[in-house]
């Protein structure tokens, strides 16, 4: 889990809006971006190599 006061400053690289914590991944809130940033060992990777597109709909 990331820290709250960490989370409310850490913005996507990419377009520069907030993300949220989804289990071992932070999200980008922006609909038009939605990439995926690891957290490996409490440590957020903040790096647009390192992302994975938006997760498609569960089915």
């Amino acid at each position: 889990m990331i820290d709250k006061e960490l989370l409310e400053i850490l913005a996507c690289p990419k377009c520069k809006a907030p993300v949220r914590e989804e289990g071992e991944w932070l999200v980008c809130t922006n609909p038009q971006c939605g990439l995926r940033y690891p957290v490996r060992d409490g440590i957020p990777v903040m790096l647009i190599d390192e992302a994975q597109p938006p997760a498609g709909p569960k089915s």
